[in-house]
């Protein structure tokens, strides 16, 4: 793995490697959810207002409206962009991070 590194930095390295990796994984479970939200919404938005819809909370469903769940789904499908933005700015800078130990240490990796 390493030209002469030691056994330290190569850790450090796999390490950083990872976190990258859990990162990426993180990032692709919320594109998930966010997906899944956007999806309720777009099936929510052209119905009656007033009409029933249910809505699972903490593991019970409860009974509401479109106009009392709608706002709720698009304010949770906000705020989970706003953690995708950051989870992505986190894994570029880790990304660069663990680039940039690879160039100093002169590390070699398998592809």
């Amino acid at each position: 793995m390493a030209n002469a590194a030691s056994p330290e930095i190569i850790a450090k390295y796999r390490s950083s490697v990872q976190d990258c990796q859990q990162i990426t994984i993180k990032i692709s479970e919320l594109e998930t959810d966010r997906n899944e939200h956007k999806l309720v919404e777009e099936t929510l938005e052209p119905l009656d207002p007033d009409r029933r819809a249910f809505r699972l909370v903490g593991g019970i469903l409860v009974e509401r409206t479109i106009k009392e769940v709608l706002p709720s789904v698009m304010h949770n499908r906000e705020n989970l962009e706003q953690v995708i933005s950051t989870m992505q700015q986190r894994l570029e800078l880790k990304q660069k991070e663990t680039a940039e130990m690879k160039a100093k240490y002169n590390l070699v990796t398998e592809q």
